[in-house]
């Protein structure tokens, strides 16, 4: 009998931290996580451009309206100039005091799936897979035409060619988690598919970067 009490006072802590996230309403939450959101505010699409006849201003211009996405909170927070995550729409820092690990995806005790798993869950931002991008990704405090040049940089965007970098925008999921972030999160402008036409009509025209 002993033993039970025991068992169960140790129970009540672990059942404190956890019931708020379970219990917690996923406010404007309405996916798993996956691509397929819209935000509110928009993003200009490939044939609004068309009118910019010089191709390396048009292939700037472009990157620079893709650049409201790259620089918005739901993908800086993920691509630190650091070892920390940032989380919420002001880019504080991340609360437990996690930690970007050897993988990026966590170190031991305190890995990202530990927390953020296959879905959204109440306040629980969460997709398949969550992790850090490399330090050699960092866009946090960059200028675009850092984020621009780094992007296409086989040696800092992972190995990736430019036609790599068009399917990563366009189908990669923790990608699409940015328009259904749940939990009251803001997503950026536009849709996954406009900002993914974007940097396919900036990688086609040349992929210049903007100044």
């Amino acid at each position: 009998m002993r033993t039970r009490v025991f068992r169960l006072f140790w129970l009540v802590p672990f059942a404190a931290l956890f019931l708020p996230f379970a219990l917690s309403p996923a406010i404007g939450d309405n996916s798993s996580g996956s691509a397929g959101g819209v935000s509110a505010v928009p993003l200009k699409s490939p044939g609004d451009f068309a009118s910019i006849t010089n191709q390396a201003k048009r292939s700037a211009a472009l990157f620079t309206e893709a650049g409201k996405v790259l620089t918005h909170p739901r993908c800086t927070n993920c691509h630190p100039n650091g070892d920390r995550p940032f989380q919420g729409n002001g880019n504080h820092v991340h609360e437990p005091p996690v930690q970007r690990g050897a993988d990026g995806f966590g170190v031991v005790g305190m890995r990202c799936g530990t927390c953020h798993v296959a879905e959204n869950f109440g306040a629980v931002p969460s997709s398949p897979g969550w992790h850090l991008a490399p330090r050699s990704m960092a866009w946090r405090g960059k200028s675009l035409a850092y984020i621009c040049a780094q992007l296409k940089d086989p040696m800092r965007n992972g190995g990736r060619n430019l036609q790599a970098i068009v399917k990563h925008m366009t189908d990669d999921h923790l990608v699409g988690w940015a328009w259904s972030p749940g939990a009251g999160r803001e997503p950026p402008p536009g849709s996954q598919k406009t900002f993914a036409a974007l940097i396919a009509a900036w990688a086609s025209t040349g992929a210049a970067c903007p100044k």
